[in-house]
């Protein structure tokens, strides 16, 4: 994949953390898009196998079995069709909050994500990692299940290790 092929956000530090900003414009309505951000069914399709308890304050749990991480946070926002925000960690790692925001655009759905990594973590990893989910989510959308997409992941990280470098 060439590094113009893209669809890459941009990577900012702040006070102890690097926070991205990602996103996506997809071809669906709000409505299908929250599904795929929330049902369980929908999440193991670009995500991995996992539930969100439909609520703020509701438990999240999500297993990455191939690579043994497992996620066990809490909603920290929900508002339907609109916010969802969680945590990816799990017991008493660092907070590292994620936030979807969706809203309407002529194309469909804009789907904008907030990525916060504690500043002493690889931030371009983490990100890079979205990168290919949100590359999942968009062929899940359509219909398409693909694996995860190491060349965007690749590509991603090398990208967003230089913004990194560049405002050191």
């Amino acid at each position: 994949m060439a590094e113009n092929d893209l669809q890459l956000g941009s990577l900012r530090r702040v006070a102890a953390m690097v926070e991205g900003q990602l996103g996506r414009t997809l071809g669906h309505d709000r409505a299908t898009v929250w599904k795929m951000l929330t049902e369980s069914a929908s999440l193991a399709q670009w995500l991995a196998p996992g539930q969100i308890e439909p609520r703020a304050g509701g438990a999240v749990k999500i297993d990455f079995a191939d690579s043994g991480t497992v996620i066990d946070s809490t909603v920290l926002a929900w508002e339907p069709e609109r916010v969802l925000s969680w945590s990816w960690s799990h017991g008493d790692e660092a907070a590292r909050p994620l936030c979807f925001a969706l809203s309407d655009v002529a194309e469909g759905t804009r789907l904008d994500l907030n990525v916060q990594i504690p500043a002493g973590e690889d931030a371009a990893k983490a990100c890079a990692g979205f990168e290919g989910h949100l590359e999942m989510l968009a062929a899940a959308l359509e219909g398409v299940s693909i694996k995860f997409p190491f060349d965007v992941f690749l590509a991603a990280r090398k990208a967003y290790t230089e913004q990194l470098q560049a405002s050191a």
